[in-house]
């Protein structure tokens, strides 16, 4: 009796054993054993850029010369300083000087413009769900302190050459 109840145990742990082979990768460690893989890869070129000589520059300080380099050519209109408010409500879509990043650009135009803007998509006029979820806790007080904020970051550009 004994060894019938082994061998039925036995058999449902080999039956289990091949179906979890037959379900693929999720079952053999896949995009987990990928993220280990990956992370062993950067320890290792870690070390070996530890390992380098001093005098030679790493492919990280090569490109921030290289985006610095372009910044300066361009005029770099990142270099004036912006608010925190701005930071926190616009930065995120607008850039952080207002050259638009996923959002649309908001350097160069008026404050009474961009007063106007933002008071139509409060209102409904201009349809834009993200914008309206962006605003919908925003006052007029705010409305016309980032205004006259973004309004002035042509004139701060132009202060910051």
């Amino acid at each position: 009796m004994k060894n019938i109840i082994v061998g039925i145990i036995t058999f449902v742990i080999l039956g289990a054993m091949v179906y979890t082979i037959t379900q693929g990768t999720a079952f053999q460690g896949g995009n987990a054993a990928k993220i280990i893989e990956n992370v062993s890869k950067t320890q290792n070129t870690v070390s070996q850029q530890n390992t380098q000589a001093p005098t030679e520059k790493s492919d990280r300080d090569i490109e921030a010369e290289k985006i610095k380099a372009i910044k300066d050519k361009a005029g770099n209109a990142s270099t004036f300083k912006v608010s925190d408010n701005y930071k926190r409500k616009c930065a995120s879509c607008h850039g952080v000087t207002g050259e638009g990043a996923v959002g649309l650009p908001l350097f160069g135009q008026s404050a009474e413009q961009l007063h106007a803007k933002l008071l139509e998509f409060k209102s409904g006029k201009r349809d834009n769900p993200i914008m309206k979820s962006a605003i919908s806790n925003l006052n007029d007080d705010d409305f016309k302190e980032l205004s006259t904020e973004i309004g002035e970051f042509k004139a701060r550009a132009e202060a910051a050459k």
